[in-house]
């Protein structure tokens, strides 16, 4: 049985709890959080301890660490868990700068802990037959990429003050996926922005409405959109066209059932919003880190892609500031 500690109980450790506690082979041993409410409400709910987060860190009896705690805490947390031996789950960003990120990995690599950078969307039941279709080369050479994510309404101001911008904060998870998709990395990025959401974000230095272009040396193209606004539920689809043919992922539903009438077609709306489109996903890759703990294998993602996203994110915040394509 491993033993888990986590670091933060708002929102995401949370979900994690919860997918912790359908997973055979791993317990939830203690929690901490800089709110003792937040804590004690988590600690309750899934027979846990309430820890300080270094009592956590440094306990002889806990194997592993989620890391659910706030971007900024993210840097000395890791460095502290590398220390003391510790596995990592870590949510994303690593870092709001790809530079610390990298001393984070050289941290990690060092003391040779395993780590696993959250990129949920990896493990979506959907986007994870894409990927795998495309790499039993079912549609042939993939030569274009498109990828939509766009959320229902924008994060209040507070958070967007903090999250890093867009690029880094949601932009991230697209920037991992088409690494994912595209099999090498890329080696040009252009991006472009707007506010045309909130001037409020824009007053707080962010934009909410952006596009992305990245390129491999083979010549594959990527073309990313992120909108903090859509009208019709969270909006997110991937679409890959490939020498023989396409293959594309569309939004879940909140049911399947479509009504005719003279009108036409209707169907039900999309999921609202990440935690409801993804709950698969997060069960999956907690049960992907379990298993590669178990089993002595390599987490993936690694702490290499987690590395790799953000340095993405920061070329897109570079070619946004500069109006330049960016040379990877």
């Amino acid at each position: 049985m491993i033993s888990i500690g986590l670091l933060g109980c708002g929102r995401i450790g949370q979900v994690h709890a919860l997918s912790l506690s359908r997973i055979h082979g791993a317990r939830l041993t203690a929690v901490a959080d800089a709110v003792p409410a937040a804590a004690e409400t988590l600690a309750k709910a899934y027979g846990a301890e309430m820890r300080t987060a270094e009592q956590i860190i440094t306990a002889d009896d806990i194997d592993a660490v989620i890391t659910a705690t706030p971007t900024t805490l993210h840097y000395e947390q890791i460095h502290a868990l590398a220390a003391a031996g510790k596995a990592i789950f870590c949510e994303k960003p690593i870092d709001l700068s790809s530079e610390r990120a990298a001393e984070c990995m050289v941290a990690v690599e060092k003391a040779g802990v395993a780590f696993f950078t959250a990129f949920n969307r990896r493990f979506d039941p959907n986007f994870a037959h894409l990927q795998a279709q495309l790499r039993s080369g079912a549609i042939g050479e993939t030569e274009m990429i498109v990828i939509t994510s766009r959320d229902p309404s924008p994060p209040p101001i507070a958070y967007i003050e903090q999250s890093g911008g867009l690029f880094r904060d949601m932009m991230i998870h697209d920037l991992d996926m088409a690494r994912f998709l595209l099999g090498e990395d890329p080696v040009e990025i252009y991006a472009t922005g707007s506010c045309l959401v909130d001037p409020e974000i824009g007053a707080a230095g962010d934009i909410d409405s952006a596009a992305v272009t990245l390129k491999t040396a083979s010549g594959k193209i990527c073309m990313i959109t992120n909108s903090r606004r859509a009208t019709y539920g969270y909006d997110q689809r991937i679409e890959v066209h490939g020498s023989d043919g396409m293959l594309r992922a569309t939004n879940k539903l909140e049911h399947l059932v479509e009504q005719a009438g003279p009108d036409g077609f209707t169907t039900a709306p999309n999921k609202h919003f990440f935690l409801e489109r993804y709950a698969d996903a997060y069960i999956a890759e907690i049960e992907a880190f379990i298993e590669a703990l178990a089993s002595g294998n390599t987490p993936k993602p690694g702490i290499s892609d987690g590395v790799a996203a953000q340095r993405l994110a920061d070329a897109a915040a570079k070619s946004l500031e500069t109006g330049t394509r960016i040379t990877l």
